[in-house]
């Protein structure tokens, strides 16, 4: 059967950045959320992917609370509410909030 009959060939209309670094190591960048994730395959970097913008847009996963914060010894007031664009080469044209 060709791939593009398999649902997980299918397009979703998300734009997806695949970069292959020097080690053969791919990471898979969410070009509207901003997230990004990393897999040894490009196959395993865009599930990871997929995984993580579930997480980062509340499609799955649970809220980060003040006392989840606090267990993993951070003080909530210190955590800002806007999520910043991490310090990584494939953010650098980016905006300063994603």
């Amino acid at each position: 059967m060709p791939c593009y009959e398999l649902p997980q060939c299918m397009s979703t209309g998300r734009e997806i950045r695949l970069i292959e670094d020097e080690d053969g190591l791919w990471s898979a960048i969410d070009e509207e959320t901003g997230v990004a994730s990393w897999g040894e395959t490009r196959e395993e970097a865009l599930e990871m992917l997929d995984e993580a913008v579930s997480l980062h847009t509340g499609e799955a996963g649970e809220p980060v609370t003040d006392e989840d914060l606090e267990e993993l010894g951070l003080d909530p007031d210190s955590v800002p509410e806007e999520v910043g664009v991490p310090d990584a080469p494939w953010f650098e044209d980016s905006d300063e909030t994603a």
